[in-house]
């Protein structure tokens, strides 16, 4: 019954985790968009370009970038983009 509970625990610890790393996008207008990405370290803004490009797939623009960098979590990088 224990270790039941604790497998249980663990798949719902790991999925609210998981979503933690994933960017999300939010629209602003037509086709201007705000992403904000994961804590990723390094700062690599892949996971925003990724989304990006789901978001607008003829192109895009990005309009405003900025970086907030935490030591346990890393760079966390968002971005305003506006479709092409």
């Amino acid at each position: 019954m224990r270790r039941s509970a604790l497998v249980a625990f663990l798949a719902v610890l790991s999925a609210g985790l998981a979503a933690c790393t994933e960017s999300a996008v939010s629209r602003i207008d037509a086709d201007t968009f705000r992403i904000e990405g994961p804590g990723v370290a390094g700062g690599s803004d892949a996971p925003n370009r990724r989304l990006a490009r789901q978001a607008c797939p003829k192109g895009y623009r990005v309009i405003e970038s900025s970086e907030r960098r935490e030591p346990d979590w890393g760079t966390f990088t968002n971005w305003t983009i506006r479709c092409l």
